[in-house]
């Protein structure tokens, strides 16, 4: 199921607008390539596609950084890596702690380790990067348990860090961006800790009952994220399968009357009609069975679809920051939580990439390879922690 979900070089579509399209036709044919020779692993019995896969994304090693101090421990039992500039420092650091991307399956502190040397640098921020434990082994919640609980440690214990405890964010791209969100929603109503200072969400997956809101239809063969790939992955944390993927695709697998009462929400009439000009139709609503909604109905609990918290939980949260790419089929899930925040006076700052896809932060130098609009939406993210 997997082979037959990542392979297929013809079934994407690289529209004329996107960010160094030859460059991106390139690492995508070494994905996809690395994809097949995974497959034939799987098939020879030497090592299944996802173990392959996960280990080909660590990338290699990085040298010794002259401006940090990096360590790997454990908050709470979970593995985290953290980030420390050398630089003395008058005053306390703001603390950032970050969960990767990788659709809950992929990604580890290694795949991100550019990333995250790059924002603790250029922002002076002591980061924490967490490595939760991944789909399909470990199930949903497992991965939001683990970000919680090291997000919890790094509070309790903030004053080994030299982190200002008024000044702690929690970051994350793509799935990681779902689990920051899911993160800052369980923390908005404590009151036995600081309230953290903002939230950081690079191309955010935030819901789970629509996936035929204008992105999904316009970049559904876009890379790195398909159409199905985001049902795939969403099912994978959920079940551990890829079960009832297709009614999930239709919208078949979430009752009527349940989509309806979330309508106010998640509506394509909350999307500014801008992005709605070109290759979008507006989907009919269907029912669905009980027996599937039974399997998937934990995808209406907020932490999993963040975009679907009650408003008295949206109204305490700490300002936040939304990076969305116009080449994504995630970019609704960012703008429809955009419109939700604002609506209860959460203050947010938008940064829309016009020329981005999904991924494109972690290709911002990529072996050799560099894709100006990754840096910008890099950078985009290092000047909101520097203005807090």
């Amino acid at each position: 199921a997997l082979a037959a979900v990542l392979l297929g070089l013809p079934s994407y579509d690289i529209p004329p607008g996107v960010n160094q399209p030859v460059k991106l036709r390139l690492v995508l044919a070494v994905l996809l390539g690395t994809a097949a020779l995974g497959r034939i692993l799987e098939k020879t019995g030497l090592c299944s596609q996802i173990t392959f896969g996960r280990y080909v994304r660590q990338g290699r090693k990085l040298r010794v950084d002259p401006k940090l101090f990096i360590q790997d421990l454990q908050f709470n039992k979970v593995p985290v890596r953290v980030y420390q500039p050398k630089a003395a420092s008058d005053r306390q650091r703001r603390g950032l702690i970050f969960f990767h991307g990788g659709g809950w399956m992929f990604g580890s502190l290694d795949t991100y380790e550019k990333v995250c040397r790059y924002i603790s640098r250029e922002s002076e921020s002591v980061v924490v990067s967490v490595q939760y434990r991944l789909a399909p082994e470990h199930k949903y919640p497992a991965a939001y348990e683990d970000c919680l609980n090291a997000t919890l440690h790094f509070m309790k214990n903030i004053e080994h860090y030299g982190v200002d405890p008024a000044n702690v964010i929690v970051c994350g791209d793509s799935a990681g961006g779902n689990l920051a969100a899911a993160v800052c929603h369980t923390l908005a109503g404590r009151s036995d800790l600081p309230k953290l200072r903002a939230q950081i969400l690079i191309y955010p997956g935030l819901q789970a009952l629509d996936f035929n809101l204008p992105s999904y239809q316009q970049n559904r063969g876009v890379p790195f994220l398909h159409r199905k790939h985001a049902a795939f992955y969403v099912l994978q944390y959920l079940n551990g399968n890829s079960s009832h993927m297709q009614e999930v695709l239709e919208g078949s697998h979430i009752p009527l009357d349940i989509k309806l009462n979330y309508r106010k929400w998640l509506s394509p009439d909350n999307i500014p009609e801008k992005f709605k000009v070109q290759g979008y139709k507006p989907h009919v609503l269907l029912d669905c069975t009980t027996e599937v909604f039974e399997k998937v109905k934990r995808f209406c609990e907020p932490t999993l679809s963040p975009l679907l918290a009650e408003d008295a939980v949206i109204r305490q949260l700490p300002e936040s920051f939304i990076l969305t790419c116009e080449y994504d089929v995630l970019r609704d899930d960012g703008l429809l939580y955009k419109k939700r925040l604002e609506d209860n006076g959460v203050p947010v700052t938008w940064y829309h990439l016009e020329d981005g896809f999904h991924g494109i932060i972690s290709l911002y130098d990529y072996c050799g390879f560099s894709f100006p609009s990754g840096k910008r939406g890099l950078d985009s993210v290092v000047n909101f922690l520097k203005s807090l």
